[in-house]
């Protein structure tokens, strides 16, 4: 072994599989030892962008228009209103006394609140005005007030 026979080694690494092998330095890597390479792009990739949004745009606009909530009609608030001036409550007092919040109370008067019945019947018994029906504005009677005087005229 006079000679200097020494055979070269090469030594190779195995490339990482999965999403470790698309880093830039991987393929940077891959590159260097004459590895082929595909690189895809994907359309649209790493755009906030969504296609055909305009259509459900105006798809939304359309609907939104026909499903508007039904509001309180001006002559209630104006009931409610009037109800709560002749009691001397103000609007904090009355969302108080009905444990409503005061923002309610604003929108029933201004006549953009939502109907709902159970707000309706507190507000009935807190100010002693009919609110629904075909007697609004009418006097409010305690419950069981008919019966006391249907039977007082017997």
């Amino acid at each position: 072994m006079s000679d200097n026979q020494w055979e070269p080694v090469i030594i190779r690494k195995k490339l990482p599989k999965g999403v470790s092998s698309k880093s830039e330095k991987v393929v940077n890597a891959a590159r260097r030892q004459g590895l082929e390479v595909e690189t895809v792009t994907k359309f649209g990739a790493a755009t906030n962008k969504h296609v055909g949004t305009t259509l459900n745009t105006a798809k939304l606009d359309q609907e939104s228009e026909e499903l508007k909530h039904a509001s309180l009609s001006l002559d209630v608030a104006k009931l409610i209103q009037k109800g709560r001036q002749d009691k001397g409550f103000t609007q904090k007092d009355l969302a108080t006394k009905i444990n409503e919040k005061p923002q309610v109370i604003t929108d029933y008067e201004a006549g953009r609140g939502i109907p709902n019945q159970q707000i309706l019947g507190k507000i009935e018994r807190a100010i002693g005005i009919k609110l629904r029906g075909k007697d609004k504005g009418q006097p409010l009677e305690p419950p069981g007030s008919k019966t006391v005087a249907a039977n007082s005229k017997k």
